[in-house]
């Protein structure tokens, strides 16, 4: 899941190499947090936030294949 997440966000930024994914794992519930440069945070959310919606619409039918909860954080 952490490579899904990586690869769609390195798919949309300017510059791949400042994408970092940290995974936080909880019992039901597994955390994403995604860093990007400062520079790529539009094209990461999208206008009106539609990209980082779809990004947690796939991510969130991707865990529920595999029995827990994703939810996708993006960071400042």
């Amino acid at each position: 899941m952490k490579d899904l997440v990586e690869k769609m966000a390195m798919a949309l930024v300017d510059k791949p190499e400042d994408v970092v994914v940290n995974e936080i794992e909880g019992e039901r519930t597994t955390v994403y947090e995604l860093k990007v440069a400062s520079t790529d945070l539009g094209k990461v959310i999208g206008k009106q936030g539609k990209t980082a919606r779809a990004m947690r619409t796939i991510l969130s039918a991707s865990g529920t294949k595999i029995g827990k909860r994703c939810v996708l954080e993006i960071l400042e």
